[in-house]
């Protein structure tokens, strides 16, 4: 395999759970800017900017700055910017992350674009509703990432991806995705480090879409055995990491391996 120039850390359960550092998590990250390796975060946090994430992890201990920061959010307003300019769009999320998205056009009734972030009490019957109403009226979906659930320190929470396939079922048409499991994700995010992706490291605990798809994508994947990680997930699936972790504060003692 080749060298490892660079890594990209998932957030939630990885680093943090409910915004409570997992422990290890700060002198892992550490341990990277130490070695000269450029570090970044990749995550499908739609709650939060990327200004108050990198102010929450520095407040744990572990060196971020908003630049060092590829939320699904930020991602979806390139999108927008790149591949529809003049829509005016309607945004169902959970959090206000209007900040990383200040500009897109906002048209709550009569929407050109709707875009799904993290899941919510805003993902009402209702609300569902309407979006599969638009979709079947031929106004095109995108969805800020495809997690299925993230970990709290209260449970599971189920997420957006868990909404897409019926969605797309009753609205007759498919929702593009941006952030993860997206490959554009983790390229725009390698480039954010300026590392080529078989050079970049990925650490998460989503099997799918943070470890597989980031191999898929020509990185190397690091899965851990916290937040969302369940053991028979692992078992079935007939795709394996190039790694498996009990922590990420495991990291520096397999990067000094590799």
């Amino acid at each position: 395999m080749a060298r490892v120039e660079g890594v990209l850390f998932d957030i939630d359960g990885v680093l943090v759970t409910s915004w409570q550092a997992i422990e290890g998590a700060a002198d892992a990250v550490r341990a990277v800017r130490e070695s000269g390796r450029p570090c970044g975060f990749l995550t499908s946090t739609t709650s939060l900017t990327r200004e108050l994430i990198a102010a929450k992890l520095t407040k744990l201990g572990i060196p971020a700055e908003p630049d060092d920061i590829m939320t699904a959010a930020y991602l979806t307003a390139q999108h927008v910017r790149e591949n529809h300019p003049d829509a005016q769009c309607w945004v169902l999320n959970h959090g206000d992350v209007f900040i990383d998205m200040d500009d897109v056009s906002w048209a709550a009734k009569k929407p050109d674009l709707i875009i799904l972030g993290g899941a919510g009490p805003e993902f009402s019957h209702e609300a569902l509703s309407r979006v599969a109403e638009l979709m079947l009226a031929g106004v095109p979906a995108i969805a800020m990432h495809q997690g299925l659930t993230w970990a709290t320190s209260s449970g599971v929470k189920l997420d957006v991806g868990a909404y897409i396939p019926g969605l797309e079922a009753a609205g007759n048409s498919r929702i593009t995705v941006i952030g993860k499991p997206s490959p554009g994700a983790f390229e725009k995010s390698a480039r954010m480090l300026g590392v080529a992706p078989k050079h970049t490291l990925m650490i998460g605990d989503d099997l799918n879409n943070d470890v597989l798809a980031s191999q898929r994508a020509g990185m190397r994947g690091v899965l851990v055995r916290t937040g969302k990680f369940h053991q028979p997930v692992l078992d079935a699936s007939k795709d394996k990491p190039d790694h498996v972790v009990d922590s990420v504060a495991d990291l520096p003692e397999l990067l000094g391996s590799l």
